[in-house]
């Protein structure tokens, strides 16, 4: 069954010079989890050593404030729109002179779930999600953003997006065959269904739903409602619920910032056999 909590409820531990760690998601929290997610806050002055296991696939999404990640080729900055994908045995430190928060996320042996995964591993990558293609929901005023997917990343055993739902949407109640996932409220709030229980859910909250538990958000207040969302492995079925609209999604021509996207995404819904793996 979903399990839902907000990060204020998590005690932070010391990590690093300056920096602190809350452990979201853990299989102590949720047994036989395949997503080990943590929040990472650097205060002004901090370092972190980031050191990824040989097997592990690990990506971080930067949510507030800049840092450095500096490595064995370089260093790069970073900002509120950047989301990076570490390759295994990677080593190197997140530095912020100002302060950061960040998601941080980890896959365990994720050759389980990407057959190309131990023999062409991905290597170091950066995405500024603020470039990336809008999709407008054919029905409402729903948006989508893909921020890890194959083409961006290379990899199959993980796939995210950011979803932004303006005041009053809600998406049709459905579930996923053969992925389990989480998501992360960003900004703003509303109602969550579990098999149509509901719960309500404001900014800093996590939901993860396991395989096969029907569930959809509905947007309150004033603001739009914007999360995101991770799957597990990156490939999956959705499946919608009797009588409910299925999801499509229609390129914009823009990016986030009201621009020329960085790439083109073609038209596609819910009702394909499986995920889309061209995105």
């Amino acid at each position: 069954m979903a399990v839902h909590f907000n990060e204020s409820t998590v005690n932070a531990e010391s990590n690093g010079v300056r920096a602190r760690r809350q452990r979201l998601l853990t299989r102590e929290r949720i047994s036989g989890t395949n997503i080990l997610l943590d929040r990472l806050t650097l205060d002004p002055g901090s370092a972190v050593e980031l050191a990824v296991p040989p097997a592990s696939l690990v990506w971080f999404q930067m949510l507030e404030g800049q840092a450095t990640l500096e490595h064995a080729n370089g260093a790069e900055r970073l900002s509120d729109s950047h989301l990076v994908l570490l390759p295994p045995r990677f080593r190197g430190t997140l530095a912020s002179g100002a302060g950061a928060v960040l998601l941080h996320a980890e896959v365990p042996d994720a050759a389980r779930f990407d057959s190309g995964f131990a023999s062409k591993p991905p290597g170091l990558r950066i995405v500024d999600w603020k470039n990336e293609p809008v999709l407008d929901s054919q029905h409402d005023a729903r948006k989508r953003i893909y921020v890890v997917t194959p083409k961006l990343f290379g990899i199959r055993a993980i796939k995210g997006e950011m979803i932004i739902y303006p005041p009053g949407t809600r998406a049709s109640n459905h579930h996923h065959e053969g992925a389990e996932h989480f998501m992360y409220v960003t900004r703003g709030r509303g109602t969550a269904h579990a098999n149509e229980r509901p719960f309500p859910v404001r900014k800093g909250d996590i939901v993860y739903y396991p395989d096969r538990e029907r569930h959809y958000f509905l947007s309150e207040g004033d603001e739009d409602m914007v999360f995101v969302e991770f799957f597990v492995p990156g490939e999956y079925r959705t499946v919608w619920a009797k009588d409910e609209p299925v999801c499509t999604w229609l390129p914009s021509g823009r990016n986030f910032r009201g621009e020329k996207p960085a790439r083109d995404i073609r038209a596609h819904g819910g009702a394909d056999a499986a995920s889309p793996q061209d995105v």
